[in-house]
């Protein structure tokens, strides 16, 4: 197969497929222009297996680029087009690409990243490449194994420096199963994600589940806040719209959430990390509709996991397979083994991290769950999420999904890590954001539902603070605020 060919075969040629601000792609061009960057890609000597890094603000053209890559048998790596220099000179250094494309704001930092790399990739330049792609003859789609690779996904580097995690062709068969079957989209829907391409859950929920459905997949060139969500969604007027907690509860503090189901989306999902039940309750009353929750991670790229309810139960996406990894204590939350179309081949070099998380086509996160009955399950975060206090395991994220929802909105962001106090117990720190100009309130609101906790759960040390260490992707960097505030105390 290949994973490029099967994503476009099924959109009508006179249906739109592509938006981003001004410009528009039907189907039928579409394929004509991937299919001639895949001719553009070989002129400028990709073989099969080699690797393009794509670096560069979402766009038409960056779509273009990454499936072009693909359909000529090479292996496709979107980047962060924010990335820090450390992170990207790693990636420039360990990937073995042959190709670069970017745009040319990235050229001077990209040259001077490269001077200092042994065998560099080669720059392509947008603008460039815009020329070559006009002048390209169409080649047919690379015949490819079903294991042979056909993208990399950047893990977000929560807990250190990023992985790539090597995807296989086959990755694609089941990208639309979620889509489709749990939250009812087809070929007339319009699809938008806050998040960047460069991001599994935006990649495989918006960009690879749109196209394979049919429908149109809304690009956005800039970076999202609540306002420019908005103003996305009222200018594409997307059916559906896949974003993260954080900015579900910004769009909520913003007033904005209420413009999005007056522009027309009826469908909503949420992943990244644990949306609050404060925050389903509070979207649902202001547009009608509460988001679908969903787990996934750069390994499985798309949601193997969702909850439609208010129960937080996590309940299996279609095709997949789980069992419980045995961890020697029954009352304790465990690891989990997966089976799914989705699931990568493993790490880049990362021979250690490979070894612990894949293991005969099954693959294990690093996060914690336990079963609640046959059909649901819960996540308790990871191993460092949960905390024996006083003889009895605690999950620092049960602590702040209860205390976002005392806060009321009051709160921008909230943290909770475990630490050793003065005496070498372990305790409960908490760090939170109060949202402009609700201060007091949010001090008021976050003491009573500290208050209202179990004695075992109540932190013990609370620290107000500007921001929370985040990913590019939105994600609690824990390490990184264990680090600034707590020395790395565990």
């Amino acid at each position: 197969m290949n994973a490029a060919a099967y994503l476009l075969a099924t959109g009508q040629g006179s249906a739109s497929a592509l938006e981003c601000g001004a410009e528009r792609l039907t189907y039928a061009e579409l394929r004509d222009a991937v299919a001639r960057a895949a001719g553009a890609w070989r002129a400028r000597g990709l073989e099969e297996g080699g690797r393009v890094l794509v670096y560069a603000p979402d766009g038409i053209a960056w779509v273009i680029a990454y499936l072009g890559a693909i359909w000529a048998g090479g292996i496709a790596v979107g980047l962060n087009s924010r990335l820090f220099e450390r992170e990207l000179t790693v990636v420039l250094s360990e990937s073995g690409a042959r190709f670069i494309w970017c745009n040319e704001s990235s050229r001077a930092l990209l040259e001077r990243l490269l001077a200092n790399i042994a065998d560099p990739p080669r720059l392509v330049i947008d603008a460039q490449w815009s020329e070559a792609l006009n002048a390209a003859l169409p080649v047919p789609a690379a015949a490819m194994a079903d294991d042979a690779m056909a993208l990399w996904v950047y893990t977000s580097g929560t807990t250190g420096l990023p992985k790539a995690v090597m995807h296989a062709q086959r990755t694609v068969i089941a990208c639309a199963d979620f889509a489709r079957d749990i939250l009812g989209l087809g070929p007339q829907d319009r699809i938008y994600a806050s998040s960047k391409m460069f991001f599994a859950y935006a990649l495989g929920n918006s960009l690879c589940a749109g196209l394979r459905l049919g429908a149109t997949v809304i690009l956005d060139s800039e970076w999202p806040t609540a306002e420019r969500v908005a103003e996305v969604v009222e200018r594409h007027r997307p059916t559906a719209l896949f974003s993260v907690p954080t900015l579900y509860l910004k769009m909520l503090q913003g007033g904005v959430a209420a413009r999005l189901a007056a522009a027309g989306v009826r469908c909503y999902g949420s992943a990244g990390e644990a949306l609050p039940a404060a925050v389903r309750r509070e979207w649902r009353e202001a547009t009608g509709v509460a988001p679908v929750s969903g787990y996934g991670a750069s390994e499985t790229v798309v949601l193997v996991f969702y909850c439609d309810n208010d129960s937080g139960l996590l309940k299996p996406s279609p095709r997949l397979e789980f069992r419980m990894r045995d961890s020697g204590d029954s009352t304790a939350p465990q690891r989990l083994w997966l089976r799914h179309p989705s699931i990568a081949l493993g790490y880049w070099r990362r021979p250690e991290a490979e070894c612990d998380s894949f293991s005969d086509g099954w693959f294990s996160p690093g996060d914690l769950f336990r079963r609640r009955d046959d059909a649901t399950m819960e996540i308790c975060g990871r191993d460092d999420d949960m905390l024996k206090i006083s003889g009895q395991w605690v999950s620092i994220l049960d602590v702040e999904q209860t205390l976002l929802g005392a806060s009321a909105g009051c709160v921008e962001g909230l943290a909770a890590v475990g630490f050793e106090n003065a005496e070498g117990l372990v305790s409960i720190a908490l760090f939170a954001v109060a949202a402009p100009r609700q201060e007091t309130q949010a001090r008021e609101r976050l003491e009573a539902g500290i208050a209202a906790l179990p004695k075992l759960k109540r932190p013990r040390l609370i620290k107000w603070v500007n921001e929370l260490p985040l990913t590019a992707t939105g994600k609690l960097q824990r390490r990184k605020l264990k680090d600034l505030y707590l020395g790395g105390a565990t």
